[in-house]
């Protein structure tokens, strides 16, 4: 079955950096676009950043653009999120994702904390 599996996040200071991870399984992971969402407590999910199948196209959310890069290593099957000049706003769980078929799956998050 599929499966996302979130690691790397944790506390950092405002202007710090953290990369994330998530190793998908069940799936041919190179054949599929991969997202990363973040939900912040009492908001709504929202999208941060898209990575085409093959890593040659990528989308970001307006507040993310210039500060966050996602990549993948398909060999790997791995989707990376590299976070910069991090804010206390940008503090929330962030979520891989995948659809196939019409089915979106959800890994379980990792939490990022940003705070002084």
């Amino acid at each position: 079955q599929v499966q996302l599996v979130e690691s790397g996040g944790g506390l950092v200071q405002p202007g710090g950096s953290l990369k994330l991870s998530c190793a998908g399984s069940g799936f041919t992971f190179s054949s599929y676009p991969m997202r990363w969402y973040r939900q912040a407590p009492g908001k709504e999910r929202e999208l941060v950043a898209h990575i085409s199948s093959a890593g040659s196209s990528t989308n970001y959310a307006d507040s993310m653009k210039g500060r966050f890069t996602i990549s993948r290593d398909n060999a790997k099957n791995m989707v990376y999120l590299q976070m910069n000049s991090l804010k206390p706003e940008d503090t929330a769980v962030y979520i891989c994702n995948v659809a196939r078929y019409g089915i979106q799956y959800w890994g379980k998050g990792t939490l990022v904390t940003v705070s002084s």
